[in-house]
């Protein structure tokens, strides 16, 4: 393809994602295909000659688009929002037309220059400490591919930090803590690193949030048994209910264990900072004064494409004591002389994307007020929707809402009888019905045995409209089956029959 060629097929790109974007609306939210559906497609192997390009363009319309998940839709409620915007695409486009690996500041000075400021930006965005800035030479920020990757590196940093100063533990001692509702980074990062992880019990009393004396009891009974704490991964908004941490109160009973590393993983929740209203309630504060490490996905629910998962230490020494391996290829003078950051030294990779770019063009086209308006507009509109199923017969709140998310189960106040096992097996039904339908898109989850849905608001094009169309299927879905319920009664010695086949 020339320059010529590339210009026009450009042009025609540029129109038809505009018209993909305009058209989501009318769009089934979840892809119709059927498992192996492409490999039926498509030839066996490549072509032998080069094909036009203008059928490979409509191929991708003709068979890419149909087995796509549309998580821009305005009624994608499952998992955590995905930013796409256009600022974005034109941001990708221009780093992809200059590709390079950026692994030093050689390799392509602004690269490196922009995620620095790029991630300062974003820190003073968020309120972060400036004890997290690049700027103050100490601690500093990274943009990483995902939570689970930052989760990675800092654990890799906790460990070497604590071997460095306890050379005779053996790496079989060393304990991780995470929660039964910490994002399934925590276990992985175990698995990889080959160490001992202890998940400790988070109750619904205390919002599915680990509370200090929990910390404290599990600490105590650990260090007791011979082993040696070395880390905790804290959440603030957990991936199942949006729950938070006391920070605040492991961070007191942390005091007592100098080499304790502490990493908060706020992949979703953390964008909501920007909003400084909700940042106390968020343990903002916490972060600020105790954590060692911060992460927070913008490219979930911040208005950036993924890759964008932003990493911040209150040390950096720590990471670059534990990941830097330079072979005599690889040095430069200004690595050498430390006049520069050296990015690879901050990950577990050499090469990365030029993803600072995206950060740059979406923090200036909308500015920090657009950031807010989009996370205030979500918020409210959860809280509309969280408001419904308080006043509603028919669905009960499990937990409290949390920002943009709630999580509810049909819980009829005409079966008051109803026991745990038989909500659940009626919200399994439930679920099924809404996961056959192609206009929504939605998740469940188990909250220490009781079977729920989350709900979770993040797509920018969604409005009060759609949440209210929710709402309603929602309500018929559940009608039909509490109706069937009812009906059919309990027979002795037989489960309720429960119809999960899903009509309109």
């Amino acid at each position: 393809m020339d320059a010529e060629q590339f210009r026009r097929a450009g042009y025609q790109a540029i129109d038809r994602i505009c018209d993909y974007h305009d058209s989501l609306r009318d769009r089934p939210v979840s892809s119709q295909v059927k498992p192996g559906y492409l490999r039926k497609a498509l030839p066996s192997s490549a072509p032998t000659e080069g094909e036009d390009f203008q059928l490979i363009a409509d191929d991708y319309q003709k068979y890419i688009i149909p087995g796509l998940t549309h998580w821009q839709h305005p009624s994608f409620y499952a998992y955590f929002p995905t930013s796409s915007t256009f600022e974005g695409i034109l941001a990708e486009l221009y780093a992809s037309s200059t590709s390079n690996p950026g692994f030093n500041w050689s390799a392509s000075p602004a690269c490196t220059e922009l995620e620095a400021v790029v991630m300062d930006w974003t820190a003073q965005l968020l309120g972060l400490d400036k004890s997290f800035y690049n700027i103050s030479e100490v601690g500093g920020g990274v943009i990483q591919t995902s939570a689970s990757d930052s989760a990675l590196v800092a654990t890799v940093a906790a460990r070497s930090r604590y071997i460095r100063e306890h050379p005779h533990v053996a790496v079989e001692k060393l304990v991780l803590y995470i929660t039964t509702q910490t994002h399934s980074l925590g276990k992985k990062a175990g698995l990889v690193l080959g160490l001992k992880v202890r998940a400790l019990e988070v109750t619904a009393e205390d919002d599915f949030g680990l509370r200090g004396e929990t910390f404290r009891v599990a600490l105590e009974e650990d260090v007791d048994a011979g082993l040696h704490p070395f880390m905790l991964i804290g959440t603030v908004g957990t991936t199942s209910s949006g729950a938070v941490d006391r920070l605040d109160e492991i961070a007191e009973v942390a005091k007592d264990y100098p080499f304790l590393w502490l990493h908060v993983d706020a992949a979703w929740a953390g964008v909501a900072f920007v909003c400084p209203e909700y940042r106390e309630a968020y343990q903002l504060p916490a972060i600020n004064n105790f954590v060692d490490s911060f992460c927070t996905n913008f490219h979930k629910w911040g208005l950036i494409h993924f890759d964008g998962s932003c990493l911040w230490v209150r040390h950096r020494k720590h990471l670059t004591d534990a990941l830097d391996v330079t072979p005599e290829f690889l040095r430069s003078k200004h690595g050498d002389a430390g006049t520069a950051i050296d990015y690879r030294n901050w990950h577990l990779g050499l090469g990365r994307r030029f993803r600072s770019l995206k950060f740059w063009f979406g923090l200036r086209v909308r500015g920090v007020n657009g950031f807010r308006k989009y996370i205030s507009d979500t918020i409210n509109l959860n809280t509309k929707f969280a408001q419904s199923i308080y006043d509603s017969d028919i669905f009960s709140v499990v937990t409290k809402p949390s920002l943009a998310m709630t999580v509810f189960r049909i819980a009829p106040k005409s079966l008051p009888h109803l026991r745990t096992p038989e909500l659940n097996a009626l919200n399994r039904a439930f679920y099924a019905r809404l996961a056959a339908r192609s206009d929504i898109a939605i998740t469940q989850t188990d909250l220490n045995g009781v079977f729920c849905i989350r709900m979770v608001i993040g797509a920018e094009q969604t409005v009060e409209s759609d949440i209210e169309h929710a709402l309603a299927l929602m309500r018929n879905e559940a009608a039909v089956l509490v109706r069937n319920w009812a009906r059919m009664g309990r027979r002795r010695g037989k489960k309720p029959f429960v119809d999960s086949s899903h009509s309109r």
